[in-house]
């Protein structure tokens, strides 16, 4: 392994939003660039890894035929997969480790996968550092705020930021940063979905601006209707990967032997978004206004509300309900 982490090979495992941006980056400052995807496999279908080569292509990074091959030509592999797949990835590279080999994990995972992780990347002579992202990554690309932990995670801290990361030791008990990426996330992600289910709601019953006005009054200084848009597009976006992470929330919460209500609800709604919008529901033009994605969702999923003689005159009821 060189001296100058510039002059390292950096593996990717995972080629999708975190990793192009990764390598672009990276190519950007000079350093050797692998990756490989899931969507590069051969089995898998072609026009899913056309936009991935063609990227590769375009930035100079080598792709890999499987994580193996991956590791066994890096100085630096970097896990930037679902948070369902940080074990199995772990594991999947592991007989390809160099002794020496580090690997950063960036996965938004429980403190458990991390050191189950880590278990499967160290029996193989690897060292394993895991990477809490406090942030969206697009705004600050490589320089987004980065918590590490681990045994490992001092060592591996100036190299990192010779690459251009802005990465900080959080611990060097490992578990420490992923708990606090994933305790940052019940509330963060519960935020999303707790305006989605309101507005989803309120956009039902027309009460929409008077909801958004009493939280102005409540908290001001933000745009609310500017935020509920963004919330909307983020969870469209990324409902998918969002419902994993909050899975891997809950399993923090549950590990402790608390119930996580609130966090596997979250995973629930953000699930629910993401099959929308693998439906279509929400069409493929811009980015718009959250009232515009409101009605396409309460178009699909609102019953017909019909009178119903009550005790004491009219009730409104929704179709099936008692």
């Amino acid at each position: 392994m060189h001296a100058d982490p510039r002059r390292w090979q950096v593996g990717l495992v995972g080629y999708g939003e975190v990793g192009t941006i990764l390598a672009e980056d990276l190519r950007r400052a000079g350093v050797a660039v692998a990756a490989h995807d899931l969507k590069l496999a051969p089995n898998a279908p072609a026009a899913g890894g056309r936009p991935l080569r063609e990227h590769a292509a375009a930035h100079g990074v080598t792709l890999a035929a499987s994580h193996v091959d991956l590791a066994a030509q890096a100085d630096l592999v970097i896990s930037a997969v679902t948070a369902n797949q940080a074990v199995p990835v772990a594991m999947a590279l592991a007989p390809g480790l160099r002794a020496g080999t580090w690997v950063l994990d960036l996965n938004s995972a429980s403190p458990g996968a991390k050191r189950r992780a880590a278990a499967a990347v160290e029996a193989a002579g690897g060292r394993f550092v895991e990477g809490a992202v406090m942030t969206s990554v697009p705004p600050y690309r490589i320089g987004v705020p980065l918590l590490l932990g681990g045994p490992q995670a001092a060592a591996l801290q100036p190299g990192l930021a010779a690459l251009g990361f802005a990465a900080a030791v959080a611990a060097q008990r490992l578990g420490v940063a992923s708990a606090t990426k994933m305790c940052r996330s019940v509330i963060i992600k519960g935020m999303e979905a707790m305006f989605l289910e309101s507005l989803l709601a309120a956009r039902a019953h027309g009460v929409e601006d008077a909801v958004l006005a009493s939280l102005a009054e409540t908290f001001p200084g933000i745009d609310w209707d500017r935020q509920a848009s963004y919330f909307f597009e983020r969870v469209i976006q990324h409902g998918r990967r969002r419902a994993e992470e909050m899975g891997e929330a809950a399993a923090t919460v549950r590990e402790l032997g608390l119930e996580p209500w609130s966090a596997a609800g979250t995973a629930q709604r953000q699930a629910w978004v993401a099959d929308l919008a693998a439906a279509g529901v929400f069409g493929a033009g811009p980015a718009g206004n959250w009232r515009t994605h409101a009605d396409r969702v309460l178009a699909r999923v609102q019953a017909p509300v019909q009178p119903a003689a009550g005790p004491t005159g009219p009730i409104e009821r929704r179709n099936g309900e008692p």
